[in-house]
């Protein structure tokens, strides 16, 4: 079965493209959402994961503006929600658990940040044996000192895709589902 994953789609991602910080995908949040209405029409589960920091100065802190999930993430009922405080969504969390037990064996990635928690994520994922597949433009990266988002970006979905997931765009997710029904 397949499940989409939504990564760290949470406020200080939209608090980030706001202030103008270099990113890539800026529109990811409208494709994530596009994505979400097809699995859920479908029956598809929708998986969140999100950042949840000790540390009350973190932007990721349950307290914080920025802990709060962005519109396009926010999680109907019965929708589970994993919260974790590593880089990968496996370390720290039940998600692997989870996926065994509901028989889901096709994982496609969303959200936030491509050089760390998507990337974190979709290796481990790939290790523990289940079939990743990144939506490349539902992934946001922004910039870091010395490196543009878009040299990140790209970087970082040629060693994801080289070895542990395939690449594919939100268009041809939706149209292979069309081509199916």
């Amino acid at each position: 079965m397949k499940a989409l994953v939504i990564i760290d789609m949470q406020m200080e991602m939209q608090h980030r493209i706001d202030a103008g910080r270099d990113c890539v995908n800026s529109d990811a949040p409208d494709r994530i959402a596009m994505l979400s209405e097809a699995f859920r029409k479908r029956g598809q589960p929708v998986i969140h994961i999100r950042h949840s920091a000790d540390d009350p100065a973190s932007p990721f802190h349950a307290d914080a503006a920025g802990h709060q999930p962005m519109p396009c993430a926010k999680a109907v009922e019965g929708e589970p929600i994993f919260l974790k405080r590593t880089s990968s969504g496996f370390a720290s969390t039940d998600l692997e658990a989870y996926l065994r037990e509901n028989g889901i064996t096709d994982l496609l990635v969303t959200g936030g940040v491509a050089g760390y928690c998507v990337n974190s994520t979709v290796r481990a994922g790939a290790d523990l044996g289940f079939n990743m597949t990144v939506v490349g433009d539902a992934v946001i990266t922004f910039d870091l000192p010395g490196l543009s988002a878009r040299t990140i970006f790209d970087v970082t979905m040629a060693h994801l895709e080289s070895d542990f997931a395939k690449i594919v765009d939100s268009a041809a997710v939706l149209a292979a589902w069309n081509r199916a029904s």
